[in-house]
């Protein structure tokens, strides 16, 4: 298992094996933050090229605003893209709400192949 902090945001990596990564973001998701989430992710995804499973625990997100939700979209789509399952695990009341509100909770928490349609 490797775990490291990310370069430039508050955020730990951990790789129990070579088909999983777990990224714990903390504090808030917005313009600078989700950017550098996205990058991070992105990295992660081209270290492990057999990776089936990206984790992003969200229990230490504060708040996510409509830039953090465009990132979290974009990085579903990526993911997807890819074959890898994105999970948004440890969702706090308030991101729950904002992907209830925003029509986006199905489509980032569906497993594979169940969403109807992806938002974004």
């Amino acid at each position: 298992m490797t775990t490291h902090p990310a370069d430039d945001c508050s955020t730990t990596v951990i790789t129990p094996d070579e088909h999983t990564a777990h990224l714990h973001p903390a504090g808030d998701l917005d313009r600078t933050t989700g950017d550098e989430l996205f990058a991070l992710a992105l990295r992660q995804i081209a270290a492990q090229p057999g990776l089936r499973d990206l984790h992003l625990n969200c229990g230490r997100v504060r708040a996510c605003d409509p830039m953090g939700l465009s990132v979290l979209l974009a990085l579903h789509r990526r993911t997807s893209a890819a074959g890898i399952h994105l999970h948004l695990d440890d969702r706090p009341p308030a991101l729950d709400r904002l992907l209830t509100v925003t029509g986006t909770l199905d489509p980032l928490t569906a497993p594979p192949g169940r969403s109807g349609s992806t938002t974004g």
